[in-house]
């Protein structure tokens, strides 16, 4: 077992803002607003499951269409690096349709587990053991189950400008996370390919 802290909290830090899963409160809101109710439990356990599970089998799938991990972390760079300027700037490239039940698909997938946490997960293999991920995977969900299960409460406290400035300080960090991803795999790209 390859247990590192540092390891840990860095790729918690992605997840937690790739997740953006107080940036989603206003999203998780008006869910709940149409339907009612958000099966909280059920979604934070699925969404875990499609986590671990794309992490393992994530790489299987890359070889079998022929690309490498370092390869898909660069193209992952570029996806968090959009996510990052989304958040910074407020504005939205890109849009899923609005969801019309609160059920496991909205939620799950792909507002917890989407494209840009499926990228992540396969950026952060690439560079860290995957035990340290498993863990900071669970302490996503952890934090994730409980922004749902009091979701009305938080946008009570913070207001939306509180969420707005948490927003651009994880656009921050997840951009600065970007360009180091970047950087790393397309030396390792070269190095290989020379």
């Amino acid at each position: 077992m390859n247990f590192n802290f540092k390891e840990i909290v860095t790729a918690s830090m992605i997840l937690f803002a790739v997740i953006d899963i107080v940036g989603s409160v206003p999203i998780i809101i008006s869910l709940r607003n149409k339907v009612g109710h958000i099966q909280s439990e059920k979604a934070s356990i699925v969404a875990a499951c499609i986590m671990v599970a794309f992490l393992f089998v994530g790489e299987r799938i890359l070889s079998l269409i022929g690309i490498d991990v370092n390869s898909f972390a660069v193209a992952g760079s570029f996806i968090i690096f959009f996510l990052a300027i989304e958040m910074i700037l407020g504005i939205s490239l890109y849009k899923d349709d609005e969801p019309e039940s609160a059920s496991i698909v909205p939620i799950a997938f792909p507002l917890i587990a989407g494209a840009g946490t499926m990228t992540s997960l396969l950026a952060l293999r690439a560079e860290y053991h995957v035990e340290n991920i498993i863990v900071a995977i669970i302490l996503n969900i952890i934090f994730v189950y409980l922004v749902l299960k009091s979701s009305a409460k938080i946008e009570r406290v913070l207001g939306k400008n509180g969420l707005n400035i948490i927003r651009k300080v994880f656009g921050v960090i997840l951009l600065a996370i970007a360009v180091k991803l970047f950087a790393a795999n397309i030396n390792e790209l070269f190095t290989h390919g020379i």
